[in-house]
């Protein structure tokens, strides 16, 4: 299991990965160890830019700074590259999870596309297979370590691919052994969640959850197709539904006005999943700014949406989600309440049982009780 420096809570010496966490959006080939990485290309004979670890991290971390989501994505073939053999995934998939335990996550949701991983043989079942016993394998390993840990797959369609209704029937047939949830993923715009309805409805007869990617690299039409056609129950990112929010100022104050589709949003409690370094790196907040005091995160969330703090990428971003929960706090200035306020709504916002999550919210506060 990695260590790495603590991450505080500004003005306190409160490590945050002391306290208990969700993760909500995070992506398994976003996720590697760079040393892993250099061992499993030795084996693939993928050709990587540098076979020193620490030097690997730092290509991946530069790339990735493009301000473009396309160009980010680019970055996942080298991952996926090493992710071809039932060895490879189950040895990330294991790592993973003893990585955010290391964290202090204890509920995860480790989302992938499958039909990224074919390239060697392996079938689509067999994928799902061999990333479930690497889960199982890290939650035993973390839990022999002292933590606590569970997690669930979700199992991402590739939205340029066409292979949404395979997907889902994929993911239907492992939902009693692993899988939570499904996600469509890759290139935004253009790829509309329409394309994949067939998809949806089998879901949603089936009454199966899904996220979807939407106003991240794309704006209000993209949310509200999330919605409408994908029945999303979640919004990967939905960042840019600040689009559809008017802020004026009147007389000392400040008044903030939602469009049909915020208020949409906010009523039923639908959560976003932020993840504020990446929306940088990708240039999903371009249009308000290229800092993270400029991301909507904070309108948001003053305004009473679900909003969640999330990694997406911890490789590609150099980060964590301790690491996450410390960039907010100190550019915004929350306290360790707000911070809670992040998790409950991540609780309330998992694909679980209504009482798993109670139960998670439960050690949850626990967690943060014990830690003031």
């Amino acid at each position: 299991m990695t260590t790495a420096t603590p991450h505080h809570l500004p003005g306190t010496d409160l490590a945050l990965e002391q306290l208990p966490k969700v993760s909500l959006h995070d992506h398994l080939d976003g996720g590697l160890r760079p040393a892993t990485i250099v061992e499993l290309a030795a084996d693939a004979g993928v050709e990587l830019p540098t076979t020193d670890a620490d030097e690997l991290g730092a290509w991946f971390a530069e790339k990735s700074n493009s301000g473009s989501l396309v160009e980010y994505l680019k970055t996942f073939d080298i991952t996926t590259a090493v992710m071809q053999t039932r060895e490879g995934l189950e040895r990330v998939a294991r790592e993973f999870v003893e990585d955010l335990a290391a964290d202090g996550v204890i509920w995860g949701e480790i989302r992938w596309a499958p039909e990224q991983h074919l390239a060697r043989g392996l079938s689509l079942d067999e994928t799902v297979e061999a990333v479930q016993e690497g889960l199982e394998q890290g939650v035993d390993a973390a839990r022999n370590a002292g933590h606590r840990i569970r997690v669930g797959q979700l199992v991402s369609a590739m939205r340029h691919a066409d292979r949404g209704l395979e997907i889902a029937e994929l993911a239907l047939r492992h939902r009693d052994a692993g899988v939570v949830g499904f996600d469509i993923a890759g290139a935004e715009a253009g790829f509309p969640p329409s394309r994949m309805r067939d998809a949806f409805e089998l879901l949603a007869a089936n009454f199966f959850p899904a996220t979807i990617h939407a106003g991240e690299a794309d704006g209000l039409d993209s949310i509200r197709g999330a919605l409408t056609d994908g029945r999303a129950l979640r919004l990967g990112h939905g960042v840019r539904l600040a689009e559809d929010i008017e802020v004026s100022t009147e007389g000392d104050g400040q008044v903030a006005r939602l469009g049909r589709l915020a208020e949409w949003v906010k009523d039923r409690g639908i959560a976003l999943e932020t993840s504020p370094s990446s929306n940088l790196q990708t240039g999903a907040i371009a249009q308000w700014g290229t800092t993270l005091a400029d991301h909507p995160l904070d309108l948001l969330y003053q305004l009473g949406f679900r909003v969640t703090v999330n990694t997406d990428n911890r490789l590609m971003s150099g980060t964590t989600l301790s690491r996450e929960l410390a960039l907010v706090a100190d550019e915004f200035a929350y306290d360790l309440d707000d911070l809670l306020v992040f998790q409950l709504n991540a609780a309330e916002a998992a694909f679980l049982p209504v009482e798993d999550r109670e139960a998670l919210a439960d050690a949850i506060i626990e967690g943060f009780e014990k830690a003031r």
